[in-house]
Order: C-alpha cells, then sequence, then structure tokens
C-alpha cells in the first residue's frame, strides 16, 4: 500500500485591494499549477476568500507565490486550516451572489 502524501486543507482570507486586480485568475492559475483543490471568490466587503486543498508543501508554495505576486496589494491574510473535504475538485472560481 502506497504512502499518501500529507494533505490539509486551509481557509483564507485577503484584504487590502485585492479586487480588479486579477488576483482570482492568478489563485486559480497557481492552484492549478499545484494540483491543489478548491475555489476562490471576490467578498461583497473587498476581500477575497479563498479555500485550498492538496500537499502541505503545495499549499505552502501556493501561499508564498500570492504575496510574492500582490505583495502591493495584500494588507492582511488571515489563515486557518480546515477539514480534509473529500468532494472537492479541481480549483474554481466562484461568483458572490450566484445560486446553483
Amino acid at each position: 500500500m502506497s504512502e499518501k502524501k500529507s494533505e490539509k486543507c486551509v481557509h483564507i482570507y485577503f484584504d487590502g485591494r485585492v479586487q480588479g486586480v486579477g488576483f482570482r485568475y492568478t489563485t486559480c492559475s497557481f492552484a492549478h499549477r499545484y494540483n491543489l483543490k478548491g475555489w476562490v471568490m471576490n467578498l461583497a466587503d473587498g476581500r477575497v476568500e479563498v479555500l485550498a486543498q492538496g500537499d502541505a508543501q503545495a499549499l505552502d508554495n501556493f501561499l508564498r507565490d500570492l504575496k510574492n505576486e500582490f505583495l502591493h496589494y495584500i494588507t492582511d491574510i488571515h489563515l486557518e486550516e480546515s477539514a480534509l473535504n473529500e468532494r472537492l475538485k479541481g480549483f474554481e472560481i466562484r461568483f458572490f451572489g450566484c445560486r446553483a
């Protein structure tokens, strides 16, 4: 039986000038680069919310790349670990206020 990589899930809120600067699309691109699952969404209060799940090292690299890319736009980051979600498939951009 093969050993499963160390996987974790994080819920992140980014504050600052993070809307209207390509933040969601860049987040999605980086998530695909690191083979992460989850989603990114603009919030009505100007923040961006991200749920990302995958290999722990990949998540660290993903967050590092986002911080570097938007260094002059992010003023604060609130991150907390979440329970793994087996229902996540791929990584998507969600749109605020849309109903399925």
